[in-house]
């Protein structure tokens, strides 16, 4: 099975991406962040050439993060927050307490914005646009236009691949408008992370219609949570252009509770990779059903993923 995002045929020149909100059940045109900068580089020989010399290089996004982390940045956050429609009533802070952009966007959200789903129910691990799988050797065949996606590649590890091959796989990916902290699907214990050193380009859609393999060579950081009735789920964390940082916030080795937090990915949109093992997942039939027509799920974190299969 293969999916194909799906985008606006409008007779726009660049068509913009089309997903389905989780709540209203409809199809919506997504608002993307510097959608003319990313169809300039994935769209054109130029930015081509300036996405090799410049974008994929951590130093731009060290720059980004310097720029981000000054007080100045926080001129820019009315605007932000008015052109992006965020909501403030759920946000933690009165938006002139953040001393940076970076402090906003990495922002913590009041108690219960974020209600956990209730067992036996898994949850989703963060705000954003989620394609699942039942079985992920689905998605060998072709992901984005015939572009084969690579699980060994992913995990840096051939025997933990051939171990997740056939078991299931959700991917979330997180634009710069969403709430930026990703958390446990499911209460079990957590190994330390293992970091995963590579370039940061972008991880949107523009990005991965062109090259589906930043999602495997980026930087990224894997966690495996040991769990009762799931076996061991992993969650990769994959960096993006504009995220140098992507700080875990968990204690290795600590038991944690379904939707307890784990991190949280500086600026920039980015992506949760989970794999489940062979027969222990059950997905929503939205999830799926979306998925496989070629939509992503707009759904916010907490809410159901699925449910383990055998319950």
């Amino acid at each position: 099975m293969s999916l194909s995002l799906r985008h606006n045929n409008s007779g726009d020149t660049a068509p913009g991406i089309i997903i389905i909100d989780r709540y209203s059940g409809r199809q919506q045109q997504e608002q993307v962040v510097s959608e003319r900068t990313l169809r300039w580089i994935y769209g054109t020989k130029l930015g081509e050439l300036s996405l090799h010399a410049l974008f994929k290089r951590a130093i731009l996004s060290r720059l980004i993060g310097y720029v981000k982390d000054s007080p100045l940045s926080t001129r820019s956050l009315p605007d932000f927050v008015r052109t992006y429609n965020i909501n403030l009533d759920e946000v933690e802070l009165p938006l002139h307490a953040y001393e940076s952009f970076n402090a906003f966007f990495t922002r913590r959200l009041k108690p219960g914005a974020r209600p956990v789903c209730p067992d036996p129910q898994l949850a989703l691990p963060a705000d954003g646009r989620h394609s699942a799988w039942q079985d992920a050797s689905d998605l060998q065949g072709g992901y984005i236009k015939g572009q084969r996606f690579d699980l060994p590649a992913l995990l840096d590890d051939a025997e933990l691949a051939e171990r997740y091959r056939r078991g299931g796989m959700l991917i979330s990916r997180l634009a710069p408008v969403d709430y930026h902290r990703f958390h446990f699907v499911a209460a079990g214990l957590p190994e330390a992370p293992v970091y995963l050193p590579g370039p940061l380009a972008s991880v949107s859609p523009y990005c991965l219609r062109q090259q589906l393999a930043w999602l495997w060579t980026n930087k990224r950081e894997m966690t495996l949570l040991h769990t009762e009735t799931l076996g061991t789920v992993i969650s990769i964390a994959v960096g993006a252009t504009g995220v140098g940082a992507i700080r875990q916030t968990y204690h290795p080795d600590r038991p944690v509770r379904k939707g307890d937090e784990q991190g949280y990915f500086a600026f920039g949109g980015s992506t949760v990779i989970t794999l489940f093992e062979p027969g222990r997942i059950r997905f929503d039939a939205d999830l799926l059903a979306n998925t496989a027509a070629g939509y992503e799920t707009y759904a916010r974190q907490g809410d159901s993923l699925g449910t383990p299969a055998h319950t």
